[in-house]
């Protein structure tokens, strides 16, 4: 089990799973992260390498300890980080935050408000930085919770929060925290003109 984690067979790009999507299976497991590199404050001294990629965050699909009556599955789960945008995903909104000063797109309340992204052209850029510094691998399982309680005990994943205890939660949940309180301050982003431009592309 071990060997599928830290020696994956084959790990996929945003742009493989965008072309092929029923690649990944619409079933139960446990799914990895590896990123090339993240800004130096995330610590990847200790983390699991595959080349140049380190492994940095996992997730499960569904969480059945965590939301019982969950019914996502690694297809689904997956395809919101890499083609959704930060109000439905974690990963997304930390690597955003992370990465906001190399972006120039911090986290902003849109739409109506009670929303968080960074906006459509800074969701877009997360995009194309992930599909430059990001590819991702999977293991199917019937119950990947299980799975994930043993790995944060003997894998460093300084990405992940809920259920993690590693040295770089706390720094991250501020980061986090700053983020948000930051966005409520900021006004509400103004999408409307670029939403009808994209709808007429």
């Amino acid at each position: 089990m071990l060997d599928s984690i830290f020696s994956p067979a084959i790990v996929y790009s945003r742009l493989d799973l965008q072309e092929s999507p029923r690649i990944i299976p619409a079933e139960n497991g446990i799914y990895f992260w590896w990123i090339k590199s993240l800004p130096d404050i995330v610590p990847l001294d200790n983390c699991v390498k595959y080349g140049e990629y380190h492994l940095v965050y996992s997730g499960i699909s569904p969480d059945k300890k965590g939301k019982p009556n969950s019914k996502s599955t690694l297809r689904t789960r997956i395809r919101t980080h890499y083609f959704g945008n930060a109000e439905g995903s974690t990963l997304r909104r930390t690597l955003g935050i992370l990465l906001a000063e190399q972006s120039a797109f911090p986290l902003r309340r849109v739409g109506s408000g009670k929303r968080m992204t960074f906006t459509h052209l800074g969701e877009q850029w997360l995009d194309e930085w992930m599909e430059k510094n990001t590819r991702i691998s999977w293991i199917l399982d019937p119950e990947p919770w299980v799975i994930e309680e043993n790995i944060f005990k003997i894998v460093s994943l300084p990405l992940n929060l809920k259920g993690n205890e590693h040295s770089f939660k706390s720094i991250l949940s501020n980061f986090r925290k700053m983020s948000i309180e930051q966005a409520r301050i900021l006004d509400i982003a103004n999408e409307v003109g670029l939403k009808r431009k994209k709808e007429l592309c």
